[in-house]
């Protein structure tokens, strides 16, 4: 079975890094197989090299899968580095069961890279409308499924529990980790956030399955300003931000930027309600205080210096 790549243009140009290699594994999600041509133009670069993998387990949670891979390099003589064959890929199996493309982050492998791909797109598309400019309630429901989170304001903490995501100055990373990686804790290693941070079954229950494999979470962005970063998303996932959102240091502090995890430009909103509709105003001045001086504020800063 051939998976025929087809070209697709999405305004994720930061991704497109050698950061990123293509593994090919088996599935039959068309949400998957969705995402992998949302990262053609990445498969398609000579700067990275095709691992194939063979899925040998699956274990579902709930509406996602965790599937457990066996993958073996191919040497940088094969041919199938070659552009011909990164335009088709065929399967090594004999079941001739369909193969998707996920791209694997060299730097950070806990990233669920095709789900990254697909939140940003997601985001794209309210950025290209008003959608991020009316009341904040329903703007943040927004940015909760562009995230691939379900808005669950009356479940446990701990249990999917998402009314706290953008709604303080902390838990505002989106990020969208592998699941080999959501049962990781925190132990010790992200300063200020509690010992242990279990998150796991949260993001299992919370995460909407139409983005991909892996799962997505509004993570804490403590530690961000560093360099590199040193919050949840980086050191406990070992995971990129697919985005961040950044309220603008202007006078009253109505406005947010959503920016990637290079502190680019992604979308920005003025909520129709704000100030007294967004979250309290402290919180929004301590998000912008984590911030400040990182590669994550500059968006914000320009915002607020042409006000």
């Amino acid at each position: 079975m051939r998976l025929y790549l087809l070209p697709f243009t999405v305004a994720l140009a930061s991704t497109t890094t050698s950061a990123f290699a293509p593994t090919f594994i088996k599935t039959s999600s068309r949400t998957t197989t969705a995402a992998a041509i949302l990262a053609t133009p990445l498969l398609l670069s000579p700067k990275f090299t095709p691992i194939r993998a063979s899925s040998t387990s699956s274990h579902s949670y709930g509406s996602m899968t965790n599937t457990s891979l066996q993958s073996t390099s191919v040497g940088s003589g094969d041919n199938n580095t070659s552009p011909e064959n990164n335009a088709t890929c065929s399967d090594a199996n004999d079941n001739n069961e369909p193969t998707t493309a996920m791209m694997v982050d060299k730097e950070y492998p806990g990233t669920a890279v095709l789900r990254m791909m697909a939140v940003r797109a997601r985001v794209a598309e309210l950025a290209a409308g008003d959608d991020l400019n009316g009341a904040w309630e329903d703007v943040r429901r927004k940015i909760l499924w562009a995230g691939g989170l379900k808005d669950l304001p009356n479940a446990r903490p701990g249990q999917g529990y998402t009314g706290h995501s953008f709604n303080d100055y902390n838990h505002v990373d989106l990020t969208t980790m592998n699941d080999q990686v959501s049962n990781n804790t925190n132990n010790g290693q992200v300063e200020g956030i509690a010992f242990g941070n279990r998150l796991g079954a949260g993001i299992r229950i919370a995460s909407l399955p139409e983005l991909g494999a892996g799962g997505s979470w509004s993570t804490c962005a403590m530690g961000c300003n560093k360099n590199p970063p040193q919050d949840v998303a980086h050191l406990q996932f070992r995971s990129r931000i697919a985005f961040k959102l950044v309220w603008v240091p202007n006078e009253s502090y109505d406005t947010f930027v959503l920016v990637d995890d290079d502190g680019k430009l992604l979308a920005r909103g003025t909520p129709s309600d704000g100030p007294g509709g967004l979250p309290p105003l402290r919180e929004r001045q301590l998000n912008y205080r984590i911030m400040a001086g990182s590669k994550y504020s500059k968006e914000a800063d320009k915002i607020a210096s042409n006000v």
